[in-house]
């Protein structure tokens, strides 16, 4: 029997994925809660993204089977997906005006350190096979990979706000970059699918 060229038949890509769809949505219950207990918007946009992250890569697992047109469109609705926590964070950022009170500290800081070290695994994890599934596993990573950096900038925005600056904006800042990162990243994801989409219909 013909070996199954397409990335549906890679048992190794299913299984980076799989691992990297639960340790999305494990960790999104720990930020949330913390986000909610603190007040943080950063935190509150990257839980928001870790539960993203953990449906991209559910979708991904259950298109990796499917032919290229079908996976481009995929890949396109995934990049839409992509702007749902830049959303989110506007939303909770407009909010944070009518109460500007600055998080606690310590738990921002350990809470980002928590989710860098998640998103720091699946990065890895991702970067092995982000070639191997077209635009699909390229949202997986790009998504990854700018988590990473938006947890270094929750982490710098604890140590502000605990040592520079109790303020409401480093927070706040740090939240609204977040956003911006991920509407790139959903752009980015949108060219790549559209790309394969055309690419399949020739």
């Amino acid at each position: 029997m013909a070996e199954n060229p397409r990335p549906g038949g890679e048992p190794v890509l299913r299984s980076v994925v799989g691992r990297v769809a639960a340790l999305n949505l494990g960790y999104f219950g720990v930020e949330f809660a913390v986000a909610l207990a603190i007040g943080s918007v950063a935190l509150f946009a990257d839980s928001i993204d870790f539960l993203e992250d953990a449906a991209i890569n559910l979708l991904i697992l259950i298109g990796l089977g499917w032919g290229a047109a079908a996976r481009a469109r995929l890949g396109m609705l995934l990049a839409l997906l992509l702007l749902v926590p830049a959303l989110a964070t506007l939303w909770t950022a407009w909010n944070k005006f009518g109460a500007p009170l600055p998080p606690a500290p310590l738990p921002l800081t350990l809470a980002g350190a928590g989710a860098l070290l998640v998103n720091g695994c699946c990065a890895l994890m991702l970067a092995r096979v982000r070639q191997r599934g077209g635009s699909l596993t390229r949202a997986a990573f790009l998504s990854a990979r700018n988590d990473v950096l938006a947890n270094l900038a929750v982490i710098g925005a604890g140590l502000v706000t605990a040592f520079l600056w109790d303020s409401v904006w480093p927070d706040l800042l740090v939240g609204l970059a977040i956003a911006a990162i991920n509407a790139d990243a959903a752009w980015e994801v949108w060219e790549a699918a559209r790309a394969e989409h055309q690419a399949a219909k020739a």
